[in-house]
């Protein structure tokens, strides 16, 4: 059973290194090329009433120094949340221009922003052209579907984590219903694309994070807010071997999830630190050496925790504790420097049996996300 290093505590330093650049390759939605420009609209995630979207622009023509991209809805869309872009919408007619840091673009040189939107609930049509500061991208428009589950397995656990059922299949992977209300911790889920889809870990997931609620409660009097539904599955972009193998945030202990974090914020316009919410991110990737870690506002966990939380690896008090130790560090809290009987040292492995301390109630209570705790 591979146990986290007790020092993975994402500073601000580590956080703003697994933050850097823009995840590479999306699912293809919709292809539009001329000498000009290609843009590739990607519907990452899409639920009732609401949905995902990625534009990627890759500069076909003369270098720019800003760029205005612009389409027309065809079924009632409307734009909400973007990043990336400074997007407005005036009926059916879409405008996004770049904001400050990426104006320039290169000759053979691409940029992408995304937006959360909502839909009708019977058509969510790709646009039928773009056009890159006035010039139409005439190659046209081809429609792929968005990401689904793949039929593919996920890679077999090792023989103490056989699993006692085989995976429920899902035809779809989609956040919650709604934007979930602000002061509150989010959970998601990341299954690469070639991973199959399994009930267990986001009802697992949910369970591990509903054991930190009442733990917090226990220790601190107060405790956070989960939502509902608790765990958010997405659907990864690429294949488990992409978030293992890619390099990220430098250390390959981090690569899995930095490169699930950077996803994670590009599809839901997520900040680092986020003052809406608390994130938890948990990816069914990991590689050798791999591992995670938690600190401002955020947690970020590979496959042998998302095995644990689902249920396939080793004893359930073990990721209880591992997610009150994150947790706390999320909520500002250092690691102990010696095991002390606390949660924040290498007493996490004996939980229940292990606390927060008065001096890190304090911190709780008193840091950047106490105002979370009711």
């Amino acid at each position: 059973m591979q146990q986290r290093r007790l020092r993975a505590v994402l500073t601000p330093l580590a956080l703003a290194a697994c933050l850097t650049g823009a995840a590479a390759g999306t699912t293809v939605a919709a292809h539009a090329a001329s000498a000009a420009c290609q843009v590739t609209y990607t519907v990452g995630s899409q639920w009732n009433g609401g949905f995902s979207a990625n534009v990627a622009i890759t500069n076909l023509g003369d270098p720019v120094s800003a760029w205005t991209l612009r389409w027309t809805f065809g079924a009632g869309q409307t734009v909400g949340q973007a990043w990336n872009a400074n997007v407005t919408q005036s009926g059916s007619a879409v405008t996004a221009a770049n904001v400050g840091w990426n104006g320039s673009l290169a000759t053979g040189a691409s940029t992408s922003f995304g937006f959360n939107g909502s839909w009708n609930n019977t058509s969510n049509p790709v646009p039928a052209g773009f056009t890159l500061n006035g010039v139409a991208c005439t190659g046209g428009t081809t429609a792929s579907p968005s990401a689904s589950p793949s039929a593919s397995p996920s890679k077999s656990p090792s023989p103490s984590a056989s699993p006692s059922r085989p995976p429920s299949p899902s035809p779809s992977a989609s956040p919650s219903p709604a934007t979930p209300p602000a002061r509150t911790v989010r959970v998601f889920w990341l299954k690469p694309s070639d991973v199959a889809y399994d009930q267990r870990y986001p009802d697992g997931m949910a369970k591990v994070l509903q054991e930190a609620q009442r733990f917090f409660k226990q220790e601190l009097g107060k405790t956070f807010t989960l939502n509902s539904p608790v765990a958010e599955v997405v659907n990864g972009d690429q294949p488990r071997s992409w978030y293992e193998n890619t390099p990220k945030c430098g250390d390959k202990y981090w690569w899995a999830v930095c490169n699930m974090q950077e996803e994670l914020r590009r599809k839901f316009g997520l900040g680092a630190p986020d003052s809406r919410w608390i994130n938890v991110g948990e990816v069914s990737a990991e590689g050798d050496g791999a591992g995670g870690g938690g600190g401002n506002g955020w947690v970020i966990l590979s496959g042998h925790d998302a095995d644990g939380a689902a249920g396939l690896n080793g004893p359930m008090n073990r990721w209880y504790g591992g997610i009150v130790h994150e947790l706390g560090h999320a909520f500002g809290l250092p690691d102990a420097t010696s095991t002390d009987g606390t949660c924040m040292s290498a007493s996490l492995y004996d939980y229940p049996n292990c606390h927060f301390s008065q001096a890190q109630k304090n911190a709780i209570l008193n840091g950047p996300y106490g105002s979370f705790l009711s």
